[in-house]
C-alpha cells in the first residue's frame, strides 16, 4: 500500500473547513486505488469548490515505490 502525508494550507474567505468534515473527507481517499497527483488534484479541487478559499495549497508527500519517493503540490 501507498502511505502519504496531506498538508493543507489556505485563507478562508467566507467558508472555513471543520476539523471533523475534513478528517471524514480526508479518510475517504483510504482504499482509491489513483495515482498520488490525481488524488492530490482531486482535494484540491473539492476544497475549491465548497469552500471558496482566497488562496490554498495541497501539498501530498508520498512514501517511496521503487525507490522513487513522490511530492505533489497543487495550488489555487
Amino acid at each position: 500500500p501507498d502511505f502519504g502525508t496531506i498538508t493543507i494550507e489556505y485563507v478562508p474567505n467566507k467558508r472555513c473547513i471543520e476539523s471533523k468534515s475534513l478528517k471524514l473527507f480526508l479518510g475517504s481517499f483510504r482504499n482509491e486505488g489513483s495515482f498520488a497527483e490525481t488524488i492530490t488534484n482531486r482535494i484540491r479541487d473539492e476544497i475549491v469548490r465548497t469552500c471558496k478559499p482566497r488562496k490554498l495549497a495541497v501539498t501530498g508527500d508520498f512514501t517511496a515505490r521503487g525507490g522513487i519517493s513522490i511530492r505533489v503540490v497543487a495550488s489555487a
